[in-house]
C-alpha cells in the first residue's frame, strides 16, 4: 500500500456524502462495498477498514505477555477509583 505524495482536495455532497478519488482508493487498496470506520481525532476526520485498526492494535500489543491479563488489570483499576471516588462521597 503506498502512499501519496500530494493531498487531494474533496467535497461534501447532498446528505454528507463524501467521494473519494480514485487514485487514493487505489492507493489504500479501497473497493466499493468495503465498509470504513470513521472516527474523530481532535479537528480531524480519520476513515479506515476494520481489518487494518485490528492488524495496528495486534501490533501495539503483541509485546505483552499472553499471561498478562490486561482486561483483569483494568477491572482492578476501576474498582481501585470507584473506591477512592466512594470514600469521598462518604466524608462529605
Amino acid at each position: 500500500m503506498g502512499e501519496m505524495s500530494a493531498s487531494v482536495e474533496v467535497s461534501l455532497g447532498r446528505q454528507g456524502r463524501l467521494v473519494i478519488p480514485a487514485p487514493l482508493r487505489r492507493a489504500l487498496e479501497l473497493e466499493e462495498g468495503d465498509r470504513l470506520v470513521a472516527r474523530q481525532e481532535a479537528d480531524r476526520l480519520v476513515l479506515e477498514k476494520p481489518d487494518r485498526i485490528k492488524r495496528r492494535l495486534k501490533a501495539r500489543f503483541a509485546q505483552v505477555p499472553v499471561e498478562r491479563a490486561l482486561v483483569d488489570e483494568l477491572i482492578g483499576e476501576r474498582r481501585e477509583q470507584f473506591s477512592i471516588e466512594d470514600g469521598r462521597r462518604e466524608s462529605v
